[in-house]
């Protein structure tokens, strides 16, 4: 079996370039135009798509975190009513989706529960990611897969066993994984890109990728270098807006970097058959003295 997918026109895997997803997440912070303009960052840069999340907040926030108060731009509020004006609705994500067809770049959103995928369902993205806290919620895997949709998991904050298990449920079909580690930003001891390999061994029929949270981009190119087919990297306009995820995303500037440093590692891994070029001819009948 091919370790490929096919994510709306392009196939991702092995041999392929770098599917790279610009997170927009919620850093858009419900402003409808902010995430406009990171959408525009993505275009400008060649990103291959955008990712927000969508969760039905009522169902998503715990019990006992929903009425506990939090200081936000909107003032002091409780949890819940934070994440209610974070969140995109019916008129936001119809926008959005008008916006990213006259831009052409593809979205799609990190799924939080079921009534979130069957909202999204109108909208036919391309593919629908899990996040690191849902890989363990077999339900909600199994209900995304009955879209026929591919998929995309994401394994922070997980044992082996918890992946292998979240695996066996969804099936290996269409199936994408990330190597992520869930804090943000991430130490540089904690990024553990080795996994990457790990991964690749274990799951021989699954594309995998890579979902950073680090600060920099060193480690994204690295990733691609130990075999990410897939990068995954938030992105957002300015680092010190508010926002729990602001601090470990990519500035406009630094996105157009990180797609260099990805596309020119692509160019150096070559096959790994060792060749004389071209180009080191001239040396070679200049320097080499004995023949």
């Amino acid at each position: 079996m091919t370790r490929e997918m096919k994510i709306g026109n392009k196939l991702v895997g092995d041999g392929h370039p770098a599917y790279i997803i610009g997170e927009i997440g919620i850093n858009h912070n419900g402003d409808v135009d902010l995430a406009k303009k990171m959408i525009d960052a993505a275009v400008a840069a060649g990103i291959d798509a955008v990712k927000f999340q969508k969760r039905t907040p009522e169902v998503c926030t715990p019990l006992d975190q929903q009425s506990k108060m939090r200081q936000t731009p909107w003032g002091y509020i409780s949890y819940l009513d934070y994440r209610y004006k974070v969140e995109f609705g019916l008129d936001e994500y119809t926008e959005i989706d008008r916006y990213c067809k006259e831009k052409g770049i593809d979205w799609f959103v990190s799924v939080w529960d079921e009534g979130s995928v069957d909202f999204m369902e109108e909208f036919g993205n391309p593919a629908y990611k899990l996040p690191s806290a849902s890989l363990t919620d077999h339900g909600l895997l199994r209900h995304v897969r009955a879209t026929g949709r591919p998929i995309i998991i994401s394994t922070g904050m997980s044992t082996m066993d918890e992946i292998r298990k979240g695996v066996e449920v969804v099936g290996e079909e269409n199936l994408g994984m990330m190597h992520s580690t869930s804090s943000y930003p991430c130490p540089p001891e904690e990024l553990n890109l080795k996994m990457i390999e790990t991964l690749k061994a274990e799951f021989p029929n699954i594309p995998i990728g890579y979902s950073g949270h680090e600060v920099g981009l060193v480690p994204s190119a690295v990733a691609v270098a130990l075999g990410a087919c897939m990068v995954e990297r938030h992105i957002t306009t300015d680092r010190a807006m508010w926002g729990s995820d602001q601090s470990a995303s990519v500035e406009p500037g630094g996105l157009r970097k990180l797609v260099k440093y990805i596309r020119v590692t692509e160019q150096g891994l070559g096959d790994g058959v060792k060749q004389v070029y071209e180009s080191e001819m001239g040396s070679r009948e200049k320097l080499r003295r004995v023949k």
